[in-house]
Parts: structure tokens; sequence; C-alpha cells
């Protein structure tokens, strides 16, 4: 079964950098990644982009729009780019100049859709510095994803990534479609309740585990732990709204997918892991019929 992974990362962070090599075992490079994909017949990856100017400083106010995959001199055939947005830079003089930048990069067909990082930046959702990238959003017709939930970093703030904020985002812009990431966790209710509500928002299934196979090993054999997204996905009853993701390198490819396998009833594989992907991110389908012509 193909699958599309549309939550990778490859971009030079401190932080992917250790996790790589302290807790999940992988080679945290664009080769790396390849013969993962190949080993586990993934066809396409959505990086997102994000950037540190000083190793260690994510979320790095200094990082200018959009961030990109900058562990790559270019992004790979086989992956497309969330281009990553700092609301930091948007507050500042500077403005229009890094809108612009963004909209020129929107306008590549690398580039699949817009990543907040919301949490890691102290801005809310529906702050006013985001208005224009809805609007760019919207004008270009590529999703806006959002991180939800816990920070991979102690300086986020959790009252800016819980999910529920997204419930007056998707209210307020309803020409945008938007992906919560990580399915809010742990708030993974409050996540089923919002893409269950909402028409224009959907999740992906990222980063619930961040190891190698000897740490998925232990929670896939804990039931409360794995009834904890199980009971989220049930309430929601939208299948066709959830997307496979990894959030690598913060666990192997193979290994995630096994475990998501595992959350979702066989009869919707083929719609988590490949299908749904294509109703978030239109530009996908062009990407892959240029990988096989």
């Amino acid at each position: 079964m193909p699958i599309i992974d549309i939550h990778i990362h490859l971009s030079d962070i401190d932080s992917f950098h250790r996790t790589a090599r302290e807790l999940s075992g992988v080679d945290y490079s664009a080769a790396g990644l390849k013969a993962e994909f190949d080993r586990s017949d993934v066809v396409l990856g959505i990086g997102m982009g994000v950037q540190e100017k000083t190793a260690g400083a994510f979320p790095d106010s200094l990082a200018s729009n959009p961030m990109g995959l900058d562990l790559a001199e270019s992004v790979p055939p086989f992956l497309m780019e969330c281009v990553g947005i700092n609301p930091v830079r948007l507050d500042s003089p500077e403005k229009k100049k890094e809108l612009d930048r963004i909209e020129k990069r929107l306008a590549s067909s690398d580039v699949a859709g817009i990543k907040l990082y919301a949490g890691y930046y102290h801005y809310y959702v529906t702050d006013k510095t985001y208005g224009p990238i809805y609007e760019l959003a919207k004008h270009y017709d590529v999703p806006v994803v959002i991180h939800t939930g816990d920070t991979y970093s102690m300086n986020g703030l959790l009252k800016y990534s819980h999910p529920l904020t997204v419930d007056e985002l998707a209210y307020q812009q309803r020409g945008v479609r938007f992906m919560i990431c990580h399915l809010g966790d742990p708030w993974v209710m409050d996540a089923a309740e919002v893409v269950s509500k909402n028409p224009n928002v959907y999740a992906d299934l990222s980063g619930l585990i961040v190891g190698d196979q000897l740490k998925f090993d232990r929670f896939e054999n804990e039931p409360l732990f794995m009834d904890h997204f199980r009971r989220a996905l049930v309430y929601a009853d939208n299948y066709e709204k959830m997307l496979f993701g990894t959030d690598w390198p913060l666990a192997p490819i193979g290994v995630y997918i096994n475990f998501v396998r595992q959350l979702i009833p066989e009869k919707f594989h083929e719609e988590v892991f490949y299908h749904n992907a294509f109703r978030v991110f239109p530009r996908i389908g062009q990407r892959l019929e240029q990988l096989t012509n």
C-alpha cells in the first residue's frame, strides 16, 4: 500500500539532531529519510519548514520568513514543503518584505501548505498578525497546518497550542482548510470535537510517541496509552479527516507506521495513510505525477 507521510522535518534544528542521535536512532539526513521511505513504501512526504539562527534557539524569533527545510540544499523530489511562519517578524517594520517573501515561495510547486508553530511562538492562531497569512492560504488554495498540544521545547506556552483555539479560527476563516497536528495530544478529545464540528478542520496523527522500537513496544503494550487515542478517534468518527504523519526524526518511519496501523481500523487504512492527504493538500497530485513520469 503506498503511503504519504504528511508531517516530517528536514531542518537544521539542534533538538532534532539530538533526538535522532539519542532517542530515535535514525539517520537524520535527506539520504536517511529517503532510505526509510523506500523501505516502507512511502511515496511522498511533506516537510514542516522551521529554522533557527542559533543552535538550540528554536523557537527562534530571529528566523526569517518563510522558514524552510535547510538541512538540504533544496527540497528533494520526494518531498514537498509547508513553509514555516515566524510571527515575530510579521510584527516588525519588515512585515511587508516578510509577506512578499512568503507569497513568492507559495507560488512554487514545491510548496504544499503553510505551517504555524502555535505554542512555540506566543501568539494565538486568531491573532491579527496571522490575518495576511490566512488570506494568502485562501488565494493559493493551500492548507494551514497548526502545531497543537505539547511543545517539544520548555520555552513553549501551552495556552497558545490548545486545539480549542482552532475552533474559533475555523469559524472565522471558513474559506481556509486547517490541519491540527498531533491530534492535539494530550487534549485529543478536544481536538476530535474541533475536527468533528468544523468542516474545514482535519488532524494528523504524527508525533504521538518519540523514540525507537523499544519505546514503541513499551507504549503499544500499555492499554491505557493506546485507548487514550482510540477513544478520540472513535468519538470523532471521521476517519476521512485523519491523516498519517510521523514527525520524523522523532521516530523511525516503519515503526511509526506499525503503531498507527494499530490505532486505525483496517478498513480505513488506505484513507488515512494515502487518500486523505489529497483532500487537504491538493498540490500533491501534481508532484506525484511528476515522480511517476
